[in-house]
């Protein structure tokens, strides 16, 4: 019975377990039960963390140091796709921590010591002890044995990757090898050593003599007086100081706040200060970065993005601290155990491993801090640009690293950009989104001031065209809202709330930024863009208001422009002062009811109005004479006050050339219908075709410029503008078409700044037609006077005749004979050399303008001067003409 129950005893019951696992006999496991009883009896937790970072670190430094970079690089990437199966591969770390032991157990196959042994002591704590392995009789051939396993065998890997330490072996009775005789630590130098290299110093060296056992010996180790030199353990805890950004006890940051370095006054090797000031750098790093975020987040103008990009790099820096944890723990664990073997333990924290372990951190530092470098003074979308400028960097560790931070930072860009598209919400209170907006500017210029693109704050993983997509899509919105009164939804109708859909569209810029940015602007700029175009097609009639422009300040509607002309030609011939507004108002509204303008929309008929310009001395009823159209609503986005003006600008212009042209067919009017009245005055001929060639010159000229106005310039423009309008796709378009048709016709019409001069020939020419209206009728005038003061004579001769009387007596014969010779030697004279130098006037003028046309840029306008002069009258008169046409080649472009 009593045997029964000793064989339950715990202390049995491993005894059996560590006999099992083992496969060895009782005699030769007295090492691993002592192990075990010590493991099982200790306080300690597990040293192994379900670290998957730290792990997979470990497996990528291990693959550096044997020189397979590559294997490295490639483990890393399939990495980082595993993570993307977390539903499907829940535990990875146990899949990486197993391929990890896996290598390290072929790396110890051929040392001494159980395989099972190593199996069974893997992952478990590990502590110093002065208690002797064995307790029997033959302690010394255990302890022998115990000794011969290598240290490495002993060798745990803990959560940062980083080996930890395993008990240092004792001697045959049971002490460590930890102390001298002044009990403190031996110095092993991580550098290597030879029989000839043992750093020498004036102080003494005490050796400590090799002890050889079976499979291991022990080489000499060099003892350096702590009065002389520091020891490495103190070096390396004042490291984990500095690598804090906290000044050590040795290692202090300079005056200039430039680098961390160790006292120039203690007696440390080149080589060791050397590897002293490279690993300071992670501490110097670490304050610059540091600092940056200290700064800026107290800074609440720093905005979302920014406060965004400290959250990020605060998050860098934490693992950068879980890091430093690992290192410290190691550090306290290496004091705690004492001093191991020459040569180290496998897992002993030395600067040679800190350096190998620091690396990838310092790199990752570096990055940060060249990244908080060039992103000082920046904000909003241009820090988000500083940042996105990272991702080209040609390392994929430091690629990794900033679109980790990228994908932080853009965040509130991202979800200002959500409520812009589709709510047309600027939520921008620190003035970090590409879009600008001034809460000054009235309704009536929302479109063309209110909102505004700041390309100093466009990312630059946004290009142009999609920033300004993004800037139409919330100024349509809000031109919806504001300005046409309309809350109708915008876009397809699929069932979706406003949640849902911004849901869906932050899931699609989660997994594709790029692809699921570019479809959805798209898809809300042709939705948005299409009903606000069929709002103003539909609700406010955009297409009937551009064809009133066209009809009547274009002077397009024929019937209505010549009857209008009719009616005003009496009012408009008296002086610009006794014109009354409400008077050809009345005479306007005549005009329309008379005409097919009566069947047009009430609303534009409303709209159409007089305008008097302003008064000049000396100017007429035709001079300051004015169509208005009044534009109100959301169409006078297109029909701003600019364009408005520039349609009066060619108005007066067509209205100048329509009056020469009305006057015109007045001139042939009279001269046909006092032709057969004047040929009873045979010296009258020359003089009336003379009138007759001026009139023909004149008509010609005014005719060819009616044509081309009409038909070149009008017409044509008017196809394209129509063509644009119809295929725009947002109201940007519309209004370019619109101000490019008047940029057109204000070219074409000589009315932009190039062509002012041929503007102010051309009017000359056409104040040279009334002033020949008025000359001949003046001619006319004189010319009737005689004729019917001849028929009076006529007569009166023919009724005193009939009496029986007289003619006339000599009285009047003397009268008449003098007013008939004062007509034919004065009159005829004179008004035939007016004609004559108006004609010479005008002859001088379309010369001059003609060789003006031919000098012009434009070649529509140098076509026109061969309209002009067709049969080459004028340019037989000119050598500038005849020269012109020599060396100008009339190309269409």
């Amino acid at each position: 019975m009593m045997a029964a129950s000793s064989e339950t005893e715990p202390t049995q019951l491993l005894h059996r377990l560590v006999r099992l696992v083992t496969q060895k006999s009782d005699d030769k496991i007295t090492q691993q039960y002592q192990y075990a009883l010590k493991v099982i009896g200790s306080n300690f937790a597990p040293s192994v963390t379900q670290d998957e970072f730290s792990v997979a670190e470990g497996i990528k430094r291990k693959l550096m140091r044997q020189s397979r970079d590559q294997d490295a690089a490639r483990f890393s990437e399939l990495h980082r796709k595993l993570k993307n199966y977390e539903a499907i591969l829940t535990n990875r770390w146990s899949v990486l921590y197993l391929l990890l032991n896996i290598s390290r157990d072929k790396s110890k196959s051929n040392l001494t010591g159980s395989g099972a042994g190593l199996s069974f002591a893997a992952g478990l704590p590990v502590a110093a002890s002065s208690t002797p392995l064995s307790q029997s009789v033959d302690s010394q051939n255990r302890g022998d044995s115990a000794n011969r396993t290598n240290i490495s065998d002993r060798i745990t890997f803990s959560s940062s990757g980083i080996s930890s330490i395993a008990p240092c072996p004792t001697n045959s009775s049971g002490n460590q090898l930890a102390d001298n005789s002044s009990g403190n630590p031996l110095v092993i130098s991580n550098f290597p050593l030879n029989n000839d290299s043992i750093i020498s110093r004036p102080s003494r060296q005490v050796a400590v003599n090799t002890e050889r056992s079976r499979g291991f010996i022990q080489p000499r180790i060099p003892y350096i007086d702590p009065s002389s030199e520091l020891s490495e353990a103190v070096l390396l805890k004042d490291l984990m100081y500095v690598f804090q950004g906290i000044d050590g006890k040795y290692i202090k940051l300079i005056p200039n706040g430039e680098a961390y370095r160790l006292n120039q006054n203690l007696e440390v090797p080149k080589c060791v200060r050397d590897v002293i000031n490279k690993l300071s750098e992670l501490g110097w790093l670490y304050t610059r970065i540091q600092k940056y975020i200290d700064a800026k987040t107290k800074d609440k103008a720093f905005g979302l993005v920014g406060q965004s990009f400290c959250a990020a790099l605060h998050d860098e820096l934490t693992e950068y601290f879980r890091m430093i944890s690992v290192l410290e723990s190691q550090l306290h664990a290496d004091q705690d155990q004492g001093v191991c073997v020459v040569g180290g333990s496998s897992s002993e924290l030395t600067f040679r491993r800190l350096t190998v372990w620091t690396f990838d951190p310092l790199s990752r530092l570096r990055t940060l801090a060249a990244l908080v470098d060039f992103c000082k003074g920046k904000k909003g979308g241009a820090l988000a640009s500083a940042v996105h400028s990272f991702t080209h960097h040609g390392d994929p560790s430091v690629r990794n690293v900033i679109r980790n931070i990228l994908e932080l930072i853009s965040q509130p860009i991202k979800n200002m950009l959500l409520k812009w598209i589709y709510d047309g919400d600027l939520d921008d209170t620190f003035h970090e989104f590409c879009v600008a907006a001034d809460p000054t500017v009235k309704e009536e210029r929302l479109w063309h001031d209110k909102y505004t693109l700041r390309k100093s704050m466009v990312p630059s993983f946004i290009n142009m065209s999609q920033a300004q997509k993004i800037l139409l899509i919330g100024k349509s919105i809000n031109f919806i809202r504001v300005c046409c009164k309309d809350r109708t939804p915008i876009g397809q109708q699929t069932g979706e709330s406003e949640d849902d859909v911004r849901e869906r569209v932050q899931r699609e810029f989660n997994e594709d930024f790029e692809h699921a940015l570019q479809t959805n602007i798209d898809a809300s700029y042709r939705d948005t863009s299409q009903h606000l175009l069929t709002i103003l097609q539909t609700k406010y009639k955009f297409n009937d208001h551009l064809q009133a422009m066209r009809r009547y300040l274009l002077l397009g509607q024929g019937d209505f422009i010549r009857h209008l002309m009719d009616m005003l030609e009496a009012d408009l011939a008296k002086p610009a002062t006794t014109l009354y507004r409400h008077s050809l108002s009345g005479i306007l509204e005549t005009s329309i009811r008379a005409t097919n303008a009566q069947f047009d929309d009430p609303d534009i008929l409303e709209r159409l109005d007089v305008r008097l310009l302003e008064v000049s001395p000396g100017d007429c009823g035709w001079d300051v004479f004015s169509l208005d159209y009044h534009v109100r609503g959301p169409i006078s986005t297109v029909f701003t006050p600019e364009c408005i003006l520039q349609y009066l600008r060619v108005f007066n212009f067509l209205w100048r050339a329509k009056r020469a042209e009305y006057i015109l067919a007045g001139i042939w009017k009279s001269q046909m219908t006092n032709m057969r009245q004047l040929h009873k005055i045979p010296d009258l001929a020359p003089v009336l075709h003379q009138c007759h060639m001026l009139r023909e010159k004149m008509f010609n000229f005014v005719h060819q410029m009616q044509y081309y106005m009409t038909f070149e310039v009008m017409e044509c423009a008017w196809s394209d503008i129509c063509k644009k309008v119809t295929a725009a796709p947002d109201l940007d378009h519309i209004i370019a078409a619109h101000e490019e048709f008047l940029d057109t016709v204000m070219t074409s019409a000589l009315l932009d700044d190039d062509s002012r001069p041929l503007l102010t020939q051309l009017r000359a020419i056409l104040d040279l037609i009334v002033q020949f209206q008025q000359t001949q009728d003046s001619f006319y005038d004189s010319a009737i006077d005689e004729l019917h003061n001849q028929q009076t004579l006529d007569r009166e001769l023919s009724r005193r005749s009939e009496k029986g009387h007289w003619g006339i007596t000599e009285a009047e014969e003397e009268l008449h004979h003098q007013r008939t010779e004062e007509f034919y030697s004065t009159v005829i004279p004179s008004h035939r050399a007016e004609l004559r130098v108006l004609s010479q006037s005008y002859q001088d003028m379309v010369v001059e303008f003609l060789v003006m046309l031919n000098g012009h840029s434009d070649v529509n306008l140098r076509f026109l001067s061969i309209r002009l002069d067709f049969n080459e009258h004028y340019k037989m008169m000119d050598y500038r003409l005849q020269h012109s046409s020599k060396n100008k080649s009339f190309r269409i472009p």
